[in-house]
């Protein structure tokens, strides 16, 4: 993985450890708050943070960390820099959580030299463990759960793929034309983005939309699905990984036809 030695399955244990540790104790037990910008947080995703950021500085003492509850300005600051940066959420799908809901993970992602060269998103409440990681042939090699993970094989249409839509951050006139045309077979919408990405590469879902997406939220996991062979861009046709603290848009598929189809229907 590039030129940098990381113990991934020390990695991955201790990533697990601490989500079972602090997450699944707390999980239909916690009260929560609300944050300046609306969007709930629990002791849980603090203590998850704090655990998380003090292992991964013991181990892996020359890389920075990134976190969801720092100031855009530090957030800036550290992405800019020239070390290693972990990109953290310790709690993805708060909300879910928050009310009993058993689809929240642990996201953390590597990036280095303006690139997205590791993902791991690991789901306690199913111990389910997602992993990528990029090479320095610029191949992308993945895994579930210890198993390799692979390129979804299927010739499935649009007509009859099961979307993952993210209704509340669209545009209003692309939420209703979805609704009114239905251009696919059926539509979830389960509430935590990194585990969102990790299912389309599990093969839970064919095609995906959401409207805005934070850097902690899709970094581990696109990676993830691009190592299982998906395909995704913003709405505007960019990649989604940008060295930047903005939101982005998000259209992906599991494979280059369903892609296709599914992207050109949107923009027609």
């Amino acid at each position: 993985m590039h030129d940098i030695n990381i113990d991934t399955s020390k990695l991955k244990d201790l990533i697990q450890n601490i989500a079972r540790q602090e997450l699944l104790p707390r999980f239909t037990k916690v009260s929560h708050s609300l944050k300046a910008d609306g969007s709930i947080v629990t002791e849980a995703d603090i203590a998850a943070q704090t655990q998380i950021t003090a292992t991964l500085k013991q181990h892996w003492p020359d890389f920075v960390l990134l976190g969801e509850e720092m100031s855009t300005e530090q957030q800036t600051h550290l992405l800019a820099s020239d070390q290693p940066v972990w990109c953290l959420d310790p709690l993805d799908g708060t909300s879910n959580f928050a009310a009993g809901i058993p689809y929240f993970a642990v996201s953390l992602s590597l990036i280095y030299h303006s690139e997205v060269i590791l993902g791991l998103v690991y789901d306690p409440t199913r111990d389910e463990c997602f992993f990528a990681s990029k090479m320095t042939d610029g191949s992308i090699t993945g895994s579930f759960n210890e198993k390799p993970l692979t390129a979804i094989q299927s010739d499935i249409k649009l007509a009859n793929a099961t979307a993952i839509v993210d209704f509340k951050r669209l545009t209003n006139a692309l939420a209703t034309r979805i609704v009114t045309e239905r251009p696919f077979s059926s539509q979830r919408n389960f509430g935590a983005s990194a585990l969102d990405w990790c299912w389309l590469a599990a093969g839970r879902g064919h095609v995906y939309l959401h409207g805005n997406q934070n850097l902690w939220d899709y970094t581990a996991g696109e990676l993830i699905f691009r190592a299982a062979g998906g395909l995704a861009s913003t709405l505007e046709g960019e990649t989604i990984y940008k060295k930047e603290i903005i939101k982005r848009s998000v259209v992906a598929a599991i494979n280059q036809s369903l892609f296709n189809e599914w992207h050109e229907w949107i923009k027609s």
